[in-house]
C-alpha cells in the first residue's frame, strides 16, 4: 500500500472531523445567541433614530417582538438592537408561554437579563390562578418572579389582597405582601404589616401581628401560623380574638370557620369587656354559632372590683354563654369550685353568674367564709353591687357558724337566711323560719382574771335578726314566740353544744394559691 495515500487519507478524514466539530460549535453558539436576542417580528412602519450615541429603530403600529417563548405587543417602540433592549409604548401586552399575560401602558425590556419593567395600569394575570393590578411592576423571567412597589392588588376567586409592596413567585404560586397589607373576603377583612399567600392552595401565612375582623364584627389578632381560606381552618400561634363581649388570647389557635369552632391552647386569657371579668386557663373552645366559650385545664376567673379588690373563682371547667338577650347570658363553673377574696372564701360543686342581675348562684353544698363566719345552705345566691358583695341569700338548711375568742362555736340555723353587707363586711343576718341559735356568753376581763364562758344561750324562734360589728356577732333579736334556755357551763352536755346539721369546715377554707393557678405568658406584659 502507498504510504503517501494512507497519510493523505487520514489527514483528509481528520480535517473533515475538525470542520464538522467547528460547524457544530458555531451552530450551538449561534443558537445560544439567537435565544438571547430579541427579534422584531412585525411592525407597520420602521424608521431610524438616535438617543445620544445609541442608535435605535423606531417601530410604529401593530408591533410584535419575540424572544423564545415570550411575545411582546405594543403600539410603538424604540428597539435598541445592539443593546438587545426595548422601550415600548401604548397597549403593551406580554405573553409568557400559555399561562401568563401582562398588560400596561409602558414597558422597558432588557433582553440580556430578561427583565421587564411595566408602568401605568399594569395587569398581571396567571391563568386560572390570580390577577395582579399595579402601576409599577417588574417581571424577572429567569426567576419567574413578579414584584411591585408603590401599591398593588392581587385578586383571585376568594380574596383581594392589597399592599404597598409585593412579590409573586409564579413557580410556587407564593405571594409575599409588605407594608399596609389588607385582605378582603366575603367572611372577613385582615390588616397586617406582612403576610404571605399561596394563590393556588389559598392558604394565608401570618408573619407579623395580623388583625382579622369577621362579618359579625368579631376580631382576631394572630402573630404566626396559617389559615386555609378554602376550608376556613387554621393553625395559628400567639394571638388574640375579640367578640362583642369578650377578648381571647392564647399561644396556639386552631380555627374552623365553616363550623365556627375556635380552639385556643396554652396560656389562654378571656376578658369580658363589660363585666370586669378575666378568665385564665390552658385550653379554650369557642363555639360561635352557640355563643358558648369553654375554658379548662386549670382555669380560674378574676372579677376586679372598683378598688382592685379582686374576687377569684376556680373550677375544673368555666363556661361563658353569650346571647343577644341579656337575660340569657351566663357564666358557669363546674366541679370543685373554689372562691377567694381577701374578706371572702368559698367552696361549691358548681356556680352560675348571671350578668343581667349581677348575681352568683352556688349549688350543691356550698360553703362561704367571711370575717370568721362560716355560711352554708343547700343553695346560696350572692348579689353583686358596685363590684362588691351586697347581699347573700341562703335557701334551705341555712347555717351560720362563728368562733369566739375562746374557740366556742356560735351557731344559727334556719330555713332561709339573708345576709347584708356594708363596706365589705357582714352587717346583719335575718333568719326566716325554723330559727335556732346557740350563743356563748363570755365574761368580761377584770384585772388578771381571764375571759371565760359564763354559759350558753340556746334559743328556738321562727325569725331571728343577728347584727354584726366588725364582722363579729354583736347582738341578736328574736321574733314570734321565742323559746330560750340558758345553760351554765357545769350543766353543758355535748349534745347542747351544737345544732342539728352542724359541720365546721374551717380546715377546707381555700387560700389564694389554691384558686389562682400558676400562669406564665411568653409575653411578660400580660399577667394575672
Amino acid at each position: 500500500m502507498d504510504l503517501r495515500y494512507t497519510l493523505g487519507t487520514r489527514f483528509s478524514m481528520g480535517m473533515k472531523c475538525l470542520i464538522l466539530a467547528a460547524i457544530a460549535l458555531f451552530s450551538g453558539m449561534t443558537s445560544a445567541c439567537a435565544q438571547k436576542k430579541v427579534h422584531l417580528k412585525q411592525a407597520d412602519r420602521l424608521q431610524g433614530g438616535k438617543a445620544g450615541e445609541d442608535r435605535f429603530d423606531r417601530v410604529i403600529g401593530n408591533v410584535i417582538f419575540v424572544q423564545n417563548t415570550t411575545t411582546i405587543y405594543c403600539d410603538s417602540a424604540h428597539f435598541f438592537k445592539k443593546r438587545n433592549y426595548i422601550e415600548a409604548f401604548g397597549r403593551v401586552r406580554i405573553l409568557e408561554g400559555d399561562s401568563v399575560t401582562i398588560t400596561g401602558n409602558k414597558l422597558e425590556y432588557d433582553g440580556n437579563v430578561k427583565l421587564a419593567k411595566l408602568r401605568n395600569d399594569v395587569v398581571f394575570t396567571k391563568l386560572a390562578t390570580s390577577t395582579l393590578y399595579t402601576d409599577y411592576l417588574d417581571f424577572d423571567r429567569p426567576k419567574n418572579t413578579a414584584y411591585y412597589f408603590n401599591n398593588g392588588k392581587l385578586v383571585d376567586s376568594i380574596n383581594v389582597l392589597t399592599s404597598v409592596k409585593g412579590y409573586y413567585n409564579l413557580t410556587s404560586n407564593m405571594a409575599s405582601f409588605k407594608k399596609n397589607v389588607h385582605v378582603k373576603n366575603p367572611d372577613y377583612t385582615m390588616t397586617s404589616d406582612s403576610l404571605q399567600y399561596n394563590s393556588r392552595s389559598k392558604i394565608l401565612y401570618f408573619r407579623t401581628p395580623t388583625t382579622v375582623v369577621d362579618k359579625d364584627s368579631a376580631t382576631f389578632v394572630y402573630n404566626d401560623g396559617e389559615y386555609d381560606t378554602k376550608t376556613r381552618r387554621s393553625d395559628l400561634k400567639l394571638g388574640e380574638a375579640e367578640s362583642v363581649d369578650y377578648k381571647l388570647e392564647g399561644d396556639d389557635y386552631a380555627l374552623d370557620d365553616i363550623r365556627k369552632v375556635y380552639k385556643l391552647r396554652g396560656n389562654v386569657i378571656m376578658t369580658s369587656k363589660k363585666e370586669n371579668i378575666i378568665i385564665y386557663g390552658q385550653a379554650s373552645d369557642y363555639y360561635k354559632l352557640k355563643g358558648v366559650s369553654k375554658v379548662y385545664n386549670n382555669p380560674y376567673l378574676a372579677k376586679v372590683g372598683d378598688d382592685s379588690d379582686t374576687l377569684f373563682i376556680s373550677a375544673d371547667t368555666l363556661v361563658s354563654i353569650d346571647s343577644p338577650d341579656p337575660q340569657k347570658k351566663r357564666l358557669l363553673a363546674y366541679n370543685h369550685v373554689k372562691i377567694y377574696r381577701g374578706d371572702l372564701q368559698g367552696l361549691a360543686d358548681s356556680l352560675e353568674y348571671r350578668a343581667a342581675d349581677s348575681t352568683i348562684y352556688f349549688y350543691k353544698s356550698p360553703v362561704l367564709w367571711t370575717e370568721g363566719n362560716q355560711m352554708t345552705a343547700d343553695t346560696i345566691r350572692m348579689l353583686i353591687k358596685n363590684n362588691t358583695i351586697d347581699r347573700l341569700f341562703m335557701n334551705v338548711n341555712s347555717f351560720v357558724i362563728s368562733q369566739d375568742s375562746l374557740i366556742n362555736f356560735n351557731q344559727i340555723s334556719g330555713r332561709k337566711m339573708t345576709a347584708t353587707f356594708e363596706n365589705k363586711k357582714i352587717s346583719r343576718v335575718y333568719v326566716e323560719g325554723n330559727g335556732e341559735s346557740i350563743y356563748y356568753a363570755l365574761s368580761e376581763k377584770k384585772d388578771d382574771k381571764p375571759v371565760g364562758t359564763m354559759g350558753t344561750n340556746r334559743i328556738i324562734c321562727s325569725n331571728i335578726l343577728i347584727r354584726f360589728r366588725d364582722g363579729k356577732v354583736n347582738n341578736l333579736s328574736f321574733y314570734t314566740r321565742p323559746e330560750a334556755r340558758f345553760i351554765p357551763p357545769h350543766e353543758l352536755k355535748k349534745e347542747d353544744m351544737t345544732l342539728k346539721g352542724f359541720s365546721w369546715k374551717g380546715d377546707n377554707k381555700p387560700k389564694r394559691e389554691d384558686v389562682v393557678k400558676p400562669f406564665h405568658r411568653k409575653s411578660p406584659s400580660i399577667q394575672p
